[in-house]
């Protein structure tokens, strides 16, 4: 295929991936991903791994490990796990392990500036389309598949054909990116996206906030997405030159390589800081005008409001407004989809003066320790608290069902998270619904599903 031909953003990457001039969509390519993510489930991986008989892997240099699934450890069985986990990233030299409370992966990754624009990272969970918000290809695979990567460095992958999303205008007060994300997956459907590389453009995606950029990506996993890209800018480069000082000032590092060039640390930060900005610039890549979509989808700002997806499937949507009287045992704020300052400020300025309803009870998550460092001295977990918020460890919480919030059978969860099928909070009898902070803060303090406006 010629490279003067249009291609999407997925083909770029893959091709850059692969170290092929170019690639064509549908085209299985060998790619070479530049960091690989594991969490919690690196000691099962471990197990796999150890059948290729090899005692080292291959690329310690590109593992990232977070534990975070289970944290702290509830029970034995997953404190051995941890232990496990923690011995293997000290014998095979893996130095991007981050302990219990550092945070969720997606988030931590993305603070530590782990990730570069144009940049492949394949991982172990389902949501690492999420890191389509700074212009890499994010997609999750399967153990094995990670288990062949730390044993090869390399694994099979297939272009994926390309959607287009695009929305213009800027979103209404009290309509968030959460609530864009759950018309898409209800107008289209949770197979909507299926294997899909899914490109979001116009002025309203650039219009928003950082973190509202990370939720799209992140909620495109529930549309079957194979990846997601939102076009990085200044604002995502600036994000990212203060996770670099933060990253290479853990590492105690004296030179920064990345993209084919490397930077010596120890000059005048002002010229340092516009080389590292150069150097993250450089990788970045862009669709071309005329890239071949499978489908364009447009959508106006103006014409979204709050919404929420009922049980059991993340694709049954409906305005916040028809859910009026549904009763909620428990409102939960957090996950790797809005876990984030601005969430728990959104929060706090709904709950503040106020008090959670009584019989209901407010979890409250923050993705990582840096997001409740900083909404600590904003002052949001002291509102959040006097309300009668519960204040647990940065992690995943309950999202996954392991613990720290798992539902009683009857009960009904209203969450911030991005999956509601049956038993995924731990109990097959009970009911979730997804909707934005905002949305979850006011059914916490009504303890009935209400929108901030209901207040």
């Amino acid at each position: 295929m010629s490279a003067s031909i249009p291609q999407t953003f997925a083909q770029k990457a893959l091709a850059r991936a692969a170290g092929l001039p170019s690639v064509e969509i549908g085209q299985v390519v060998d790619a070479r991903p530049d960091v690989v993510l594991s969490h919690d489930n690196t000691a099962a991986i471990r197990q796999i791994w150890r059948q290729f008989g090899q005692e080292k892997v291959v690329i310690p240099e590109r593992m990232a490990v977070t534990m975070d699934h289970a944290v702290p450890a509830p029970t034995t069985r997953h404190a051995q796990n941890h232990a496990e986990i923690r011995r293997f990233a000290q014998e095979q030299g893996i130095r991007n392990l981050f302990e219990v409370g550092r945070g969720i992966c997606h988030q931590v990754l993305s603070e530590e500036a782990l990730v570069l624009p144009g940049w492949t990272i394949l991982g172990s969970d389902s949501h690492t389309p999420h890191f389509g918000w700074l212009g890499a290809f994010g997609a999750g695979i399967g153990r094995s598949e990670t288990a062949t990567l730390w044993a090869t460095g390399e694994l099979w992958l297939r272009v994926p054909e390309s959607m287009r999303i695009e929305l213009t205008g800027d979103l209404p007060a009290g309509v968030t990116a959460k609530d864009f994300a759950l018309r898409i997956i209800g107008d289209l459907g949770a197979d909507g996206g299926l294997y899909r590389s899914v490109e979001f453009h116009g002025a309203g995606i650039q219009a928003l906030s950082l973190a509202s950029r990370m939720v799209l990506p992140n909620m495109m996993a529930e549309f079957g997405a194979k990846n997601a890209y939102i076009a990085p800018d200044d604002a995502t480069v600036d994000y990212l030159l203060a996770g670099l000082h933060r990253r290479l000032e853990r590492e105690g590092a004296t030179e920064f390589c990345a993209n084919g060039q490397c930077i010596s640390l120890t000059g005048d930060p002002v010229t340092v800081d516009e080389e590292l900005r150069a150097l993250i610039r450089a990788g970045a890549l862009f669709p071309d005008e005329g890239a071949p979509y499978a489908e364009t989808h447009c959508y106006h700002a103006a014409d979204l409001e709050p919404y929420v997806a009922c049980p059991h499937t993340v694709d049954q949507v409906v305005p916040v407004s028809q859910l009026s009287g549904v009763q909620v045992q428990q409102a939960f704020l957090g996950t790797c989809t809005n876990g984030r300052l601005e969430d728990l400020a959104a929060a706090a300025d709904v709950v503040r003066g106020r008090k959670i309803a009584s019989g209901t009870r407010f979890l409250v998550i923050p993705a990582s320790s840096l997001v409740l460092q900083d909404a600590l001295r904003a002052g949001y977990i002291e509102t959040l608290l006097e309300a009668g918020a519960v204040l647990g460890t940065p992690g995943c919480g309950p999202c996954m069902g392991n613990h720290m919030g798992i539902p009683a059978p009857g009960e009904v969860t209203i969450s911030s998270a991005n999956r509601n099928f049956r038993g995924r909070m731990g109990t097959p009898d009970a009911e979730i619904y997804l909707a934005s902070p905002a949305v979850v803060a006011a059914s916490a303090v009504c303890g009935v599903i209400a929108g901030p406006g209901d207040l």
